[in-house]
């Protein structure tokens, strides 16, 4: 059998709600007066768009706080789905151990891509750097021990899972859209992959609704108080800052349990390899980060999985080949806080 394709074996699971929505966005109204016998014409036409959509799945007996994921750059809230071998991806990992899931695709981005503003979509072939860049190895070839599974089928899934943006990425329309989600639902807990770490951050400083936050990798946006963000980090891929944000703001993050992840093959020392140089200045960004939400009263902590012996890990640790062991941690954290 394909290992990319259908599997079956998986166990029954028994839901007692799914379907979909959409939330946030803004409405555009073009003045005039619509004419239905000319109707290119934009007058008196309204477009609908940078709303974030929703998938969402209920299981029997569910627990207090739902989990909200958040996919990364390149990505839409299947990359929560089956991982690009077939298995279980978060998003039925989470739902067997009796959360309810909200999946996103943030605004501007596949399902929720109806944008208000235009821009140039990217074609570009980029498939070898971003092979590189989520640490799958050095193309073309994986790390040792890597936990990205093996295998062409796999690869060519994953490169088809990848998709653009249809409007320029806004922090505010995305904070935006997902706080509307958290608005909707009521508390929960947020999940993020990636960029969408940041714009997390956004999202929990301006929504109570948010309850706890487990960041997978966050790349980049990461706030301090005024006057004391660190300096820049330059790295072969690039100059990492960090954003600054008014004090009072910045105390939002101290009132939510916070965790995050980070896997394996992250140099401590400079590299030439832009892949591997990026993540070497964002790690090292999130560990003062935690520091200045902990120095400030938080309670944020940063697990770099091999330093509890869990190795090979790449940039996607929910769909990597250990993503049950990587739940597993999640699963502890949420029930050390109490967000179970």
């Amino acid at each position: 059998m394909n290992s990319s394709g259908p599997r079956r074996g998986f166990a029954p699971l028994t839901l007692t709600g799914q379907g979909g929505f959409a939330v946030g966005g803004t409405l555009v109204r073009t003045p005039g007066t619509f004419d239905p016998r000319n109707p290119t014409d934009p007058a008196g036409q309204t477009i609908h768009g940078d709303h974030a959509r929703v998938f969402y799945q209920i299981p029997q007996n569910p627990r207090p706080l739902p989990l909200v994921l958040w996919h990364g750059y390149k990505q839409a809230g299947t990359s929560w789905g089956t991982t690009p071998d077939g298995r279980e991806g978060f998003q039925t990992l989470f739902l067997r151990r009796g959360f309810t899931v909200y999946t996103l695709d943030e605004p501007r981005r596949g399902s929720a891509g109806q944008t208000t503003v235009s821009t140039t979509i990217d074609a570009a072939t980029t498939d070898q750097w971003f092979y590189n860049q989520f640490r799958f190895g050095l193309w073309p070839d994986l790390y040792p021990g890597s936990r990205f599974p093996s295998g062409p089928e796999a690869l060519e899934q994953f490169f088809r899972s990848m998709v653009p943006d249809t409007g320029p990425i806004d922090g505010e329309v995305l904070a935006n859209g997902v706080s509307a989600l958290f608005d909707r639902t009521g508390p929960g807990v947020l999940v993020t992959h990636s960029h969408a770490g940041g714009f997390g951050w956004l999202t929990t400083m301006r929504n109570s609704s948010v309850k706890g936050v487990v960041a997978l990798e966050p790349g980049s946006g990461f706030v301090f108080p005024e006057g004391e963000e660190p300096e820049p980090m330059p790295s072969s891929a690039g100059t990492m800052t960090a954003v600054p944000v008014p004090l009072a703001q910045f105390e939002a993050l101290t009132k939510v349990p916070i965790v995050v992840y980070y896997g394996d093959n992250i140099p401590t020392e400079p590299t030439d390899i832009a892949g591997r140089d990026n993540w070497r200045v964002r790690l090292a960004m999130a560990r003062l980060w935690v520091d200045a939400v902990n120095r400030h009263g938080g309670d944020a902590r940063l697990v770099l999985l091999p330093d509890i012996g869990i190795t090979g890990n790449t940039h996607f640790l929910q769909s990597d080949l250990n993503n049950v062991e990587i739940a597993d941690q999640i699963s502890e954290f949420l029930a050390e806080k109490g967000l179970d």
